[in-house]
């Protein structure tokens, strides 16, 4: 008898068996009263859910989040896939890429021209064209060598659920960053108020504004920083100035902060423990349309670049490109007839396409990690058109 494979949305009447595959998939149980709120949540948040049915019977699924994200200090939309789940009897039969791909179609038409995700493999993923975009850099510091403190003119203010003190200057700092997440009020509620427990405080300047804050827990002699948040200088040594004050509670403080970050060079010994972790992928959907909203360098002239891009997963991307860039930065991929010349052009996958216009990595790096074809002259063109900008992502989903 032929085996029957469906893949279909899920909703709250799929709950029961989509929570049982999810608490077996990620090794985690919830009692009945946590199950209620999460099919609360569930309802609630804006998702489009896969399953995969072999024989009516749940075997894979996954989930697609309505999120937005900064590009360039744009809003871009964005499909955040995320608990992607197996039962043991089903794995490598391909149903997980059968998900993926009617998503990324779904993902197009709902105009989500860029989707992220949290890989348990990058191998896995890069198959279908995500890649990584960003990194935390995490420290580790013993107590007496916490950055020095010093007299803030400010002041700080203990906040307790109020998150709309915090998201103006959350959504100020997060648009500095490609990649990191606009925060609404079900984000704040569901997510960061779950996900980042303890203290938070929020720092005011000597004119009352708010500038910076820091959302901290203190377990086991540990302080552990779950966000730190400035928008200057004054900002972020006050913020640290207020966690050192809790030297006598701990022995060492641990957080994440953008890879960019240069603590250590302020510090009167910088020789602390620092880690390097790439974190989540990303995938441009829809390569016009998002080539259309992002904002290239301008210049005292026009581009027009050609590209071959490979991206087995999406035909809408597969193929040659005319890339016109003009002088103010906009610009416009045009996908060329198979009749029209093809000049030099520079080929390379969807998810090496992602990376360099995120910022994450320089095409002329892939050049010589030989991850792209093309004449070094135009790569370098191209390049010096693309914004430099530090890749962060604060969540997790």
């Amino acid at each position: 008898m032929e085996t029957r494979i469906v893949i279909k949305h899920t909703g709250v009447e799929q709950f029961d068996e989509t929570m049982a595959l999810s608490q077996f998939a990620f090794q985690y149980e919830r009692s009945a009263a946590e199950l209620e709120q999460t099919k609360e949540q569930y309802e609630s948040e804006p998702t489009v859910r896969y399953g995969a049915y072999v024989d009516n019977q749940l075997a894979a699924q996954a989930a697609v989040l309505k999120l937005q994200t900064y590009i360039g200090g744009k809003v871009f939309d964005m499909g955040g896939v995320a608990g992607v789940a197996t039962w043991p009897e089903f794995r490598r039969q391909g149903l997980v890429a059968q998900i993926l791909i009617q998503s990324l179609l779904e993902m197009k038409e709902n105009g989500q021209t860029v989707s992220f995700l949290h890989p348990f493999s990058f191998s896995f993923y890069r198959k279908f064209g995500w890649e990584t975009y960003t990194e935390h850099k995490t420290y580790t510091i013993k107590t007496d060598m916490l950055p020095a403190r010093i007299a803030y003119e400010g002041s700080f203010e203990r906040i307790t659920g109020n998150y709309s003190l915090l998201n103006d200057v959350y959504q100020a700092y997060a648009s500095q960053f490609n990649g990191s997440l606009v925060r609404d009020d079900f984000w704040w509620k569901y997510r960061i108020n779950r996900r980042k427990p303890g203290q938070t405080a929020l720092y005011y300047d000597k004119s009352g504004a708010a500038q910076g804050y820091v959302i901290y827990e203190v377990k086991n002699s540990r302080l552990t920083v779950h966000e730190f948040v400035h928008l200057n200088e004054p900002a972020r040594a006050a913020i640290w100035s207020f966690l050192a004050q809790h030297d006598s509670m701990i022995e060492e403080l641990t957080i994440k902060l953008p890879s960019n970050d240069r603590l250590p060079y302020l510090l009167s010994n910088p020789r602390i423990k620092q880690e390097i972790t790439p974190y989540f992928m990303a995938r441009i959907v829809d390569a016009e349309a998002f080539v259309s909203q992002y904002d290239f360098k301008a210049a005292d002239h026009a581009d027009d670049i050609h590209i071959q891009l490979i991206d087995a997963q999406a035909p809408w991307n597969n193929g040659h490109f005319s890339l016109h860039i003009d002088a103010s930065g906009k610009a416009s991929l045009r996908r060329k007839d198979d009749s029209e010349k093809i000049d030099d052009a520079i080929k390379l996958d969807i998810g090496s396409f992602t990376s360099v216009l995120f910022g994450y990595i320089q095409l002329e790096q892939l050049a010589q990690f030989a991850r792209i074809e093309g004449d070094i002259g135009l790569v370098k063109r191209l390049q010096s058109r693309i914004p430099e900008r530090t890749t962060y992502l604060p969540d997790f989903f």
